[in-house]
């Protein structure tokens, strides 16, 4: 599959693609809320109020198609869906809570920062991709971004021992390595199952991901057995079901629409929208202005994906000049 150079206009293939990235970023930053709204309910349970109601939207939404669909995935689909959710979602956000929990927002923030940085430079070893000296400048405008987020979260200190510290900082390289997985995996495999459409790919990630929140729930018997008022239920019913269709159904489209239209190498840099929007809305619930070093922030994640962006410009010949490519031919 061939993806179009990038040109600034709306009916480019490559400037849709980054729309639906901020598109995926803004409905991504939502998630962050969902525990400041659940803050009586625990961890796992809140991945899973938002897991199975995603499972079971998903499984509605797909039912009409399913003849249709089912047909075009084998063994192996079903494969890489299972690994897929697990990597992008259950695992993840369990490891993404632990590491917080264990380690604090500082030190989370600035491995979860590097994201972009790690799906960039595995997407830089594709046949075709910009070469890595290219993306330089826009990899290290991203890193310098996620250190000033941690930078500013280290004046809140984390209490509790050294060891609770390591933990929390293996919990979050593994969240670090998961997502990357996640990434680079559905990338990879919505280039090769053209035959499958994006919402469908995401509406069966949704059903398997449905699934494994199922498997969690004995565990959250054992781990969380508090007990809750009807009204705080219902409360968590609506939170989890808004959370699941506007991260999950809406979000993951446009992600996954965008991994179709992008090189791996940019894909990488849209998952900085996520960080952005999740500290507006956390400006907006904490009712405050950013400080000199979040505005650094911002600026820097928003100059990386400008420059990783024109890093994938290829320059137009003049007019009458010989191009001597292979590409465009029958």
């Amino acid at each position: 599959m061939t993806r179009a150079s990038l040109g600034f206009s709306p009916a480019n293939p490559a400037v849709q693609g980054i729309a639906c990235g901020m598109g995926a970023g803004a409905l991504w930053g939502l998630v962050f809320l969902a525990p400041q709204l659940l803050g009586d309910f625990a961890p796992i349970q809140i991945a899973i109020g938002r897991y199975l109601a995603y499972g079971v939207i998903a499984f509605v939404l797909f039912a009409p198609r399913r003849a249709a669909v089912l047909a075009a995935i084998g063994r192996r689909e079903w494969c890489a869906l299972a690994a897929l959710a697990f990597t992008g979602n259950t695992l993840y956000y369990i490891l993404l809570s632990s590491a917080v929990q264990q380690g604090g927002i500082a030190m989370t923030s600035l491995v979860i920062g590097f994201l972009p940085v790690v799906v960039t430079i595995v997407g830089s070893r594709d046949k075709g991709a910009v070469p890595l000296v290219r993306l330089a400048p826009a990899l290290l405008l991203c890193a310098l971004g996620a250190v000033c987020i941690g930078w500013q979260a280290l004046s809140a200190p984390v209490p509790g021992g050294l060891a609770r510290q390591l933990i929390g900082l293996g919990c979050a390289l593994g969240a670090l390595v998961s997502w990357s997985a996640f990434a680079v995996g559905n990338a990879r495999c919505l280039a090769r199952l053209e035959h499958v459409g994006v919402h469908d790919w995401n509406l069966l990630t949704g059903i398997v991901t449905g699934l494994q929140a199922l498997a969690l729930v004995p565990f959250a018997l054992v781990l969380a057995p508090g007990h809750h008022a009807a009204g705080a239920w219902l409360h968590f019913l609506g939170v989890s079901v808004g959370i699941a269709l506007a991260a999950s159904i809406v979000g993951n489209a446009l992600w996954n629409r965008m991994s179709r239209l992008l090189p791996l190498t940019l894909v990488g840099q849209m998952i900085l929208f996520e960080t952005l929007f999740a500290l507006l809305y956390g400006f907006v619930w904490e009712q405050r202005l950013p400080t000199l070093l979040e505005l650094a922030a911002f600026g820097l994640v928003v100059a990386s994906v400008l420059t990783c962006v024109a890093a994938h410009q290829r320059p137009r010949p003049l007019p009458g000049a010989l191009v001597l490519t292979g590409e465009g031919r029958d």
